[in-house]
């Protein structure tokens, strides 16, 4: 279970063997530390105990600070979990080879995929009611599908070289299936358009702030698999950029994120703006309870139906056993329409 903390004037403390959470004197919420994966700060002004820390590292359990924009701030692990030099320097051999092609490839390949397999999904139950919209997303999905085969006709010797033409391949996917998701909302969001960085509008807000939450549950899963997660591949070296983090989120962002919010749109949800554009306290909580929640369901990885939360730690290892050469090939995940 993920511990979610928000509120301005919160407390976290320990209390035999419980985290508790209490304001102004008074018990919020109280949960065993045995049933803790993870905790999630996504509000200003909570104080923590040094026996918290103390405890989570001890249990593993990593602390997550979540900014009132999008992405997590800080994140405290323990010692133990970063002591895995050889998984690292095969990682950071690999960017000089051609297995730094294939990962690089593999993550946008996985992208565009499961771009194209949300909008079948989405598409599927429009066929009668919305007909007009289903034979559009269909379209779109085949247009998708067309970047597919681009991508697998590049090749080179360093990921250095043909970066910016993989980039091209995914730019140009994206935009296709971004004007396929304005389709799909309310025209009453008057959405612009996809926006990261700044964005005014509450649907991307919205994304943004669920990719933050992602980004934790790919770096823990990163991190315990041994790796290094600011070491990408299709994403170049910049200095504090956890570049291997925005690798391997590539191939869970619609499976994850943009399903789930997606859904939150056509539902009516509305979370609580500030006047910064930010969301406030309570509907980040919220939104990073639908998210975590996404992150348990299931999709069939394998042969299997798997929680999502264990494809992305399992994804993860394959990354760091294919990179020590332990595993011929590395295969993105896909998600089912």
């Amino acid at each position: 279970m993920d511990l979610i903390v928000e509120g301005h004037g919160v407390f976290l403390g320990k209390h035999h063997g419980r985290l508790r959470i209490s304001q102004n004197g008074k018990t919020l919420q109280e949960l065993a530390i045995m049933h803790i994966q993870q905790v999630f700060i996504v509000a200003n002004g909570v104080s923590i105990s040094s026996d918290v820390f103390q405890i989570c590292a001890e249990e593993g359990i990593p602390i997550h600070f979540m900014d009132t924009m999008d992405r997590p701030t800080a994140s405290v692990y323990a010692e133990g979990l970063i002591g895995t030099v050889l998984t690292r320097r095969a990682q950071l051999s690999a960017y000089e080879d051609q297995r730094g092609i294939v990962l690089a490839k593999a993550f946008v390949g996985g992208k565009i995929q499961n771009q194209r397999n949300l909008m079948k999904y989405l598409a599927k139950n429009r066929r009668e009611s919305e007909p007009e919209l289903f034979e559009s997303l269909q379209r779109i999905a085949q247009n998708i599908q067309g970047f597919e085969a681009e991508l697998d006709t590049i090749s080179g010797e360093r990921i250095d070289a043909i970066r910016d033409y993989i980039l091209s391949v995914e730019g140009r996917s994206s935009s296709a299936y971004w004007g396929a998701v304005g389709q799909l909302l309310p025209k009453e969001l008057n959405w612009p358009g996809r926006i990261t960085r700044g964005a005014g509008d509450i649907f991307n807000v919205m994304l943004n702030y669920g990719y933050g939450v992602l980004y934790s549950q790919i770096e823990r899963s990163l991190i315990l698999a041994g790796l290094d997660p600011y070491g990408g591949f299709l994403h170049a070296d910049r200095p504090g950029r956890v570049s291997l983090v925005m690798d391997m989120i590539e191939e869970f962002r619609q499976t994850v994120v943009d399903r789930t919010m997606i859904g939150l749109a056509n539902r009516g949800m509305t979370p609580e703006f500030l006047g910064d554009h930010t969301l406030e306290a309570t509907s980040r909580k919220r939104l990073a309870e639908k998210i975590l929640e996404r992150m348990e369901s299931s999709e069939t990885y394998e042969g299997k139906r798997q929680a999502i939360r264990f494809i992305v730690q399992s994804q993860a290892r394959h990354l760091a056993t294919y990179v020590r050469g332990e595993r011929e090939a590395y295969t993105p995940f896909t998600a089912g329409w």
